[in-house]
Order: structure tokens, then C-alpha cells, then sequence
């Protein structure tokens, strides 16, 4: 979106009073196999490189946005009804008006974007996110507007890189971060597009030589992973914490509980230390992109035998037939 209120695409400024590198867009840095060629914005699919977004944009100025992210197999976004659904509780808990056919313009967007990116294939498989923020404001301040300006909505899509080996063979090692999370903060249950105190936490993984860090409450009970719900196997129980620990209330967590339900396990969310963690007999990680995961060591302790688990196993297993398409122990979908 640019400064004023012209489609997508037209310059930031006049092409005659910017240099050459201003013009032809930003450098980009793909972290993936292949780089995106291609974004949808504001219903038009433009370059990736064009330069569409204005620096007056509040969610480029203040963080001022939301977002979800999802699979998308052979073209087929899983679960894009939850995700709207979540997209639309976070846009009313900071005020932002969605349009009221958000999920069939995410629907349409979706579909052209993974089009073009050549990623609807049969055997393609992708993570798309969508990103709104309130839109572009020439004023300053933190209060948004009284006259809404109009929301900006991005679509993005990435092919999925094949899992490591070492994290299904291994499994995933865990810190827990400094930042601590408070129950009380209204914001925890939204899906903001401010992300500093993940960040800091991914940093402080990496820093410790760790895959991810543990986000804990301010009295010390478990809440969740930079991007991810965590679940505890013990005996014939699978337990996570609840959504009281300021956690984000992710749609493969629901499919997780539905799935625990089906296969006999007795599916429990409540306060959890990292007692219970250290304690349990499996561990695992789980989100709409990466799936289910494997949680082998929480600091320097083991986690069970320190290898992933059975249940762990079939809950990835029949969570990625689930996305294909396929029949699975469970009937439905972070």
C-alpha cells in the first residue's frame, strides 16, 4: 500500500526525484530453499520486490497489526475458517476493521498467490501468512484515528522445506526465556504482529544453543513456545497448559485435543510447572507450519528417555495425513 491512497505498486514517490535503488524496490534475503517472487496485497498480486508498503503504515511504525499463518497442501489451506476465525477475535481485541468477507477474500488471495508462486501443485506444499495491520495514518501517537483508515491486508506464501532429520530422529531442545508471561495481559490470546518479546526469546535460544525457548509465566507455570503449543505425555495422559497461561490459542492445539480424545488419551489444559515437563514421559511442540514436534531436553536435563516419543510420533504422523488429505485417528485443527 502506498503513502496515499493509489493501488498497489505505484512508487512511494515520483520516479523522476528517486534514485535508481529507491525505484526498482529493496534488496531481498530469502531464508528458504526458494525466495517468494510474488505477494498479494490489498487485492493485487504484485513483484516482491515492488515497493507497496508505506512508511506511514501503522503496523510498519508501531507494530499496530495482526496476523495468522497456515498450510497449504497441494492448494489447499487447512483450516482457513479457525484462522479467519482467530484473525477476526484478534482485529476486535485492538479494534481493526475486517472487511465481513474476510475468509472468501482470503480464500480468493490465497488461491491466486500459491498460483502464481507455482506452489498448487499436487505435491506442493507451502506456508502462507496473512498479515493485516490498521493501514496508513500521516499523523503520530499511539491512539489510532477516530476515522479508521483502511486496513492493509498482505498474503505471503513460502515453500515448507523439509524437516531436519535431526528433529523427528533427536528431537527439539529447550530453554526456558527470560521474558516472562504475564496472565492477566489481555494481548496473550491475540495474534499481534508485535513480536519483540519473541525475538528476544528466539535470540536467547540460539544464544544457549538451543532449538527454541519456553516462554513461563510471571509465578513460574509453563505457557508456550515462541510459535508453538506445548503438550505433555504422561501415562495415558496428554497435557498442555491452559489457556489461562497466557498462551495463544492455537488451531492444531484444538485438533490436538479432539485427536488425544480419539485415540484414547485422556486430553487435560491446566497449570503445569516444569516439574511436570522434566517429569513427563514425552514431549512435543506444535503450530499450523512446523506440525507436531518432538521435545527430547529442557535445559540440561532429559526429557523421558531423551529420545521423541510413540505417541509423539503418531500424533505428527496422523496430523500431516490429517493436512493431506487423508482419513486420520482424529475428525478435524495453531
Amino acid at each position: 500500500m502506498t503513502g496515499d491512497p493509489a493501488r498497489p505498486g505505484d512508487p512511494l514517490v515520483a520516479p523522476g526525484d528517486a534514485p535508481a535503488a529507491r525505484r526498482t524496490g529493496p534488496t531481498v534475503r530469502g531464508t528458504g530453499p526458494r525466495a517468494p517472487g510474488h505477494i498479494w496485497i490489498d487485492g493485487a498480486i504484485v513483484a516482491a520486490t515492488d515497493t507497496v508498503l508505506s512508511p506511514f503504515d501503522r503496523g510498519f511504525q508501531l507494530g499496530d497489526g495482526i496476523f495468522e499463518t497456515l498450510r497449504a497442501r497441494a492448494g489447499r489451506p487447512a483450516e482457513l475458517s479457525e484462522h479467519a476465525a482467530r484473525l477476526r477475535r484478534s482485529a476486535s481485541g485492538l479494534a481493526i476493521p475486517l472487511p465481513d468477507d474476510i475468509e472468501r477474500t482470503l480464500a480468493g488471495a490465497i488461491e491466486a498467490l500459491l498460483s502464481v508462486e507455482d506452489l498448487a501443485g499436487p505435491a506442493a506444499d507451502a506456508s502462507v501468512r496473512i498479515t493485516v495491520t490498521r493501514g496508513t495514518f500521516f499523523g503520530r501517537g499511539l491512539l489510532p484515528p477516530d476515522e479508521h483508515p483502511t486496513p492493509t491486508i498482505v498474503v505471503q506464501a513460502w515453500p515448507v522445506p523439509p524437516t531436519p532429520a535431526s528433529h523427528l530422529e533427536t528431537g527439539l531442545h529447550l530453554v526456558a526465556s527470560r521474558v516472562r508471561r504475564d496472565p492477566e495481559n489481555p494481548l496473550s490470546a491475540l495474534k499481534t504482529t508485535s513480536r519483540a518479546d519473541y525475538v528476544f526469546a528466539r535470540l536467547e535460544a540460539r544464544t544457549a544453543g538451543a532449538d527454541d525457548a519456553l516462554f513461563l509465566t510471571i509465578d513460574g507455570y509453563l505457557s508456550e513456545a515462541t510459535s508453538a503449543n506445548l503438550f505433555l505425555v504422561r501415562g495415558a495422559e496428554l497435557a498442555t497448559p491452559s489457556l489461562a497461561c497466557a498462551i495463544l490459542p492455537g488451531t492444531t492445539r484444538d485438533w490436538i485435543l479432539r485427536w488425544a480424545t480419539s485415540v484414547g488419551l485422556t486430553p487435560v489444559e491446566g497449570w503445569l510447572t516444569t516439574r511436570d515437563l522434566a517429569e513427563a514421559a514425552e514431549a512435543f511442540l506444535s503450530s499450523s507450519v512446523a506440525g507436531i514436534l518432538p521435545v527430547t531436553r529442557f535445559g540440561d536435563e532429559p526429557i523421558g528417555d531423551g529420545r521423541p516419543g510413540a505417541w509423539t510420533l503418531r500424533a505428527r504422523a496422523d496430523r500431516e495425513a490429517f493436512l493431506r488429505g487423508a482419513p486420520v485417528s482424529a475428525d478435524a485443527g495453531r
